[in-house]
């Protein structure tokens, strides 16, 4: 079994008797200079009194065994409170023994509730897509990917119809299915039409509205305990609504056809055993209420749990609030092709190998300022282009970009200066993904000209000459944690009462950019691949072990954002 931050946790606070949690893990490297695992002392006193620690709860921590549990060095009174350090040359035997363990999710025991995604914002098309949208479109797709990742049952709701839509989306790297046909919605509209109040003042109604539904009677049921808006009172029936309830209301039906048909995908199918999380952006959120309630109204077998999991606003500085999200791909699309023809002397726009990694680097710096933030605060970019940027590169940013806005849009914000910070994030990860890949391919070649022996078995390799700090940071607050991130990225709180839910999608983009900084730093200090001479092979061996388990780790974490790996940038 593989060994766990968790596990431990669980077992160390256990060794101090009842009470709650008190010890926590270390992850600042001045700390981890002296210990891995600390007990505060205020925490102790409130347990144990003034009086110190029974000797023998000391010993029993450091004789602390069992599944998961990580071995214990030492453990002692300090200042601070009590100090565990790990057997470090055993921790990292067992995890860089077993790298693939740790690059993975942690299967749960038991499959968990069925979740419908409803990311209302795809009804459209891509050229109407507010930034605000394509947030919540980037949160609801890496939600896919982690619940999929933790064998979570999904389904995504709507199917894109816009013929432009799906290019976007594949653009953005973004999995989300197109539709075939749509459901069929006459048993909901013969329900909606018994449901309709009398139009008020011969009240004129839009092209493919049927009328009127009161909801009012529902507010006033569930809004009190759930956070429904109360001023909601009636919804205006449209066919397009009735074609998304249509939608919503199959794909809970499918599962439990699948149940009648003995398929293991639904083991308590029904309408009460799925939960529907509507991922919308705060200016959806109204409108999606109503559809809620609509669909209690009109189906009687509509999910007793509907969450929504709403998306803060994007602010942009100096930029119209028209600004729309294939005019913000194409601006980051430049600006990194840009950035290329800064680094590399020349523009390598024409080559089609460096045009595909422009469009990674650019849908990575997108997902990376989106998703770094918690998704129910507002994201802020700053200003779209930074200081340094003269008309003459607003001119050649914008020969590159085909829609009108961009070249106003460019020079208004020429001068505008802004915080880099969130901006390159996702390129520096993409970055440090390079880095990796060109670090075992020039083992690689080297191998293959005679200078270093082939890689030996993992189990012979000696992990006590991992003994430099950098080493201990990236196993213990990268690789070792790993299992546990992807978890609390995929855990929905579905017993939560009211009507909004939370999600921890943010988690898995600040985990990225804190590990490339850790390996960035090591990496410009430590000289991996050494000179070819057989003294010093044992300790290149054990250190590229490690990095390959950070290469593993990352890929993985990429490939939650839909992101691939780079080799060179």
């Amino acid at each position: 079994m593989r060994l766990g931050v968790e596990e431990t946790l669980g077992a160390l606070n256990a060794a101090l008797g009842p009470g709650g949690p008190v010890w926590f893990k270390e992850t600042r490297a001045r700390h981890l200079r002296v210990r891995d695992f600390l007990a505060p002392r205020r925490a102790l006193q409130a347990r144990f009194g003034d009086d110190q620690v029974p000797e023998r709860v000391v010993h029993a921590i450091v004789g602390l065994q069992g599944p998961g549990v990580a071995p214990v060095l030492s453990c002692a009174p300090t200042p601070a409170g009590l100090a565990l350090q790990l057997r470090r040359s055993a921790v990292f035997e067992r995890v860089l023994g077993a790298v693939a363990a740790y690059a993975a999710p942690t299967v749960p025991a038991a499959p968990g509730p069925r979740v419908v995604l409803h990311c209302p914002a795809l009804c459209g098309s891509p050229c109407a897509l507010r930034l605000s949208q394509l947030r919540a479109v980037l949160v609801a797709d890496h939600l896919a990917r982690a619940l999929h990742a933790h064998r979570v049952s999904v389904r995504l709701v709507p199917a894109v119809r816009d013929p432009h839509m799906p290019t976007f989306l594949q653009q953005l790297r973004v999995d989300w299915p197109a539709a075939s046909e749509r459901a069929a919605t006459e048993a909901l509209r013969s329900r909606a039409l018994a449901e309709l109040t009398p139009a008020r003042n011969a009240e004129a109604l839009p092209p493919g509205a049927l009328g009127r539904v009161c909801l009012k009677e529902l507010v006033d049921e569930r809004g009190r305990t759930t956070g429904y808006d109360p001023n909601l009172d009636s919804c205006l029936v449209t066919e397009d609504l009735l074609a998304v309830l249509a939608e919503l209301q199959q794909a809970v039906q499918d599962w439990a056809e699948d149940s009648s048909l003995g398929l293991a995908a639904a083991p308590d199918a029904g309408a009460d055993s799925c939960m529907v999380v509507h991922v919308v952006s705060c200016e959806e959120e109204f409108q999606q209420q109503k559809l809620d309630l609509l669909w209690w109204k009109l189906d009687d077998q509509a999910p007793l749990r509907q969450k929504h999991l709403v998306c803060g606003p994007v602010k942009v500085a100096g930029a119209p609030g028209t600004l729309t999200a294939p005019e913000y791909y194409e601006l980051r699309h430049a600006q990194v092709c840009k950035a290329s023809a800064l680094k590399h002397g020349r523009d390598l726009a024409q080559d089609p190998a460096w045009m595909e990694i422009f469009r990674v680097l650019s849908v990575a710096t997108i997902k990376f300022e989106m998703l770094s933030t918690a998704p129910q605060s507002q994201v802020s970019l700053g200003a779209l282009l930074g200081q340094g940027w003269g008309e003459q590169s607003v001119q050649w940013l914008s020969s590159l970009c085909s829609c009108a806005l961009i070249p106003q849009l460019l020079l208004a914000l020429a001068d505008s200066s802004i915080s880099t910070k969130g901006t390159k994030s996702g390129t520096f990860v993409m970055y440090n993904c390079a880095r990796l890949a060109t670090l075992f391919e020039s083992y690689k070649c080297s191998m293959e000209q005679g200078l270093y022996p082939t890689f030996p078995p993992v189990s012979s390799l000696d992990f006590s000459l991992l003994h430099d700090e950098g080493e201990w940071l990236l196993l213990f607050n990268s690789v070792l944690p790993f299992p546990d991130l992807l978890g609390h990225t995929a855990a929905l709180p579905c017993t939560a009462p009211g009507l909004h839910i939370t999600a921890r999608t943010e988690m898995v983009c600040k985990f990225l950019v804190q590990l490339s900084m850790d390996f960035s730093s090591y990496y410009n200090r430590v000289h991996i691949l050494g000179e070819p001479r057989p003294h010093l092979f044992g300790q290149m061996f054990a250190r590229l072990q490690l990095l390959r388990a950070v290469r593993e780790v990352l890929h993985t974490g990429l490939a939650m954002l839909g992101l691939p790996p780079l080799s060179h940038i």
